[in-house]
């Protein structure tokens, strides 16, 4: 048998996936049998549970899961991804779990945003671009791993392969990762076809390496609409995420940071930052010190031109460890904090004993808009020293990943429409989240973007009793 058809495995597939070996051949494993031809434009794609290439030999990567097991998906590699400033085109493919997700609607969502940059962007993250391997695994997994539940650890590149050679066997999948990636996607659906206002301008800057991992990030993300407008760096490694799912809903992370962890001050991302309405900064990118120094410098930027600039408080370890950092920003720059009770609390530096609401009304005095989630307790938003508790929205937990993204989404959602209404605006996001939390995976789905959406837009019509926080509003205060 050659090595080739020996592969069968996760951790054999990531590892041929992220090695010189990729660049050089094409494998097909017996354990993926799967095999069809599709034709887009005057592509030829030839998909297997192995490589795809087009007619002209390229070699094209994603890497997810379908029923019976897992393939690398190549759409949109590196070697035809965007440069600097600019988007790519990258195929329309991934796997039929997306397909049956993303409808047509939605290929044609992600050429309309290859056709021209807009003149200004109404959303623009900078933020960690990590690959997730998200798995479902049970307690005793991670107790033989030694990882302890719930958690969020940095891992070395050893500690990355131990973990996934130990999922091998294991239900999992990879995609386009990241907090910020999470609550930016479901802005782009959200407002794709919106019933009030044109459609949303995402963008996203960050740091990817020029291996395939970072082609696949940048490919996925313009698939969803979200334009990845950092050039890669030559010679890096895109950072991972390892998500690990248990039974009750709780999640454990572990993060390789890669070359994400270095994300400089440039021309292209002052550019970018001043044509921008709403800049959001991650959370954790505070745990990387010389990417501080990027964030100020973004952030003195984004004021100068009149932008609106968002803060996710991301991780309260991260809190704790770079909390004059994270005031400094707050302080002097921030009209958004997005929050869970625990990092408000942080924030603060309140106690565990003191509520969620006392943190909203404490850092509403700092900040024009701040909005804390309290998982299924529901969530509340603070203006001017006054918290609004926004009730949850019923849902059957499946995964809390990224239920905080998804709330983050509606806010950001409902602030660019310039909605007055407070309780509605949450409520969305209430909505947005609980329908993330009831099924498997980070991104919320098109068809369930559409439904929020005309759902809002119908009770905004309807509703008349509010409090005027809209974007201007929120800028000027």
């Amino acid at each position: 048998m050659s090595f080739l058809n020996s592969i069968s495995s996760p951790s054999q597939i990531y590892s041929l996936y992220c090695s010189p070996f990729f660049s050089c051949y094409r494998f097909h494993s017996p354990s993926f049998p799967s095999l069809y031809y599709r034709h887009h434009g005057n592509r030829r794609i030839i998909r297997e549970f192995g490589f795809l290439r087009d007619f002209r030999g390229e070699s094209m990567v994603n890497l997810g899961k379908q029923k019976g097991g897992f393939f690398l998906d190549f759409s949109a590699c590196s070697s035809r991804g965007s440069t600097s400033c600019s988007s790519s085109e990258g195929d329309k493919f991934g796997s039929e779990e997306e397909e049956e997700e993303e409808d047509v609607d939605d290929v044609e969502e992600g050429a309309r945003s290859i056709c021209a940059l807009p003149e200004r962007w109404d959303v623009l993250g900078l933020g960690q671009a990590m690959v997730d391997f998200s798995g479902l695994v049970d307690d005793e997994f991670l107790e033989r791993l030694g990882l302890e539940k719930g958690t969020r650890k940095v891992v070395n590149h050893d500690e990355r392969g131990r973990v996934l050679r130990a999922m091998d066997g294991c239900s999992y999948k990879a995609a386009a990762g990241g907090s910020l990636s999470n609550s930016l996607v479901a802005l782009a659906r959200l407002g794709y076809k919106p019933i009030r206002g044109p459609a949303l301008n995402v963008a996203m800057a960050g740091s990817v390496g020029s291996d395939p991992l970072g082609g696949f990030y940048r490919s996925k993300l313009h698939r969803a609409n979200v334009n990845f407008l950092s050039e890669p760096i030559k010679d890096g490694t895109t950072g991972t995420v390892i998500v690990l799912t248990t039974p009750d809903a709780q999640r454990t992370m572990l993060a390789y940071q890669g070359t994400s962890s270095t994300i400089n001050y440039d021309s292209c991302l002052a550019g970018l930052v001043s044509k921008t309405n709403i800049f959001v900064v991650e959370g954790y990118l505070f745990e990387l010190p010389d990417t501080i120094k990027t964030i100020i410098r973004a952030c003195e930027e984004a004021r100068r031109t009149g932008a609106l600039i968002a803060v996710t408080a991301s991780d309260v370890s991260c809190i704790e460890r770079h909390y004059d950092d994270f005031w400094e920003i707050v302080r002097n720059y921030t009209g958004i904090v997005f929050a869970n009770s625990d990092e408000a609390r942080a924030l603060c530096h309140f106690s565990s004993k003191e509520s969620p609401i006392s943190a909203t009304r404490y850092l509403s005095h700092f900040v024009p808009f701040v909005s804390v989630t309290d998982g299924p307790r529901g969530s509340y938003i603070g203006v001017k020293g006054e918290a609004v508790y926004i009730p949850p929205s019923p849902c059957v937990p499946m995964d809390t990943c990224g239920a905080g993204d998804a709330y983050a989404s509606g806010i950001l959602y409902g602030i660019l429409r310039g909605v007055s209404d407070l309780k509605g605006m949450g409520t969305l996001a209430a909505r947005t989240a609980a329908t993330v939390v009831g099924q498997q995976g980070t991104r919320l789905r098109v068809q369930d973007a559409v439904d929020l959406e005309q759902s809002f837009a119908f009770n905004v019509e309807s509703s008349s009793v509010g409090t005027d926080v809209g974007l201007d509003h929120i800028s000027s205060l």
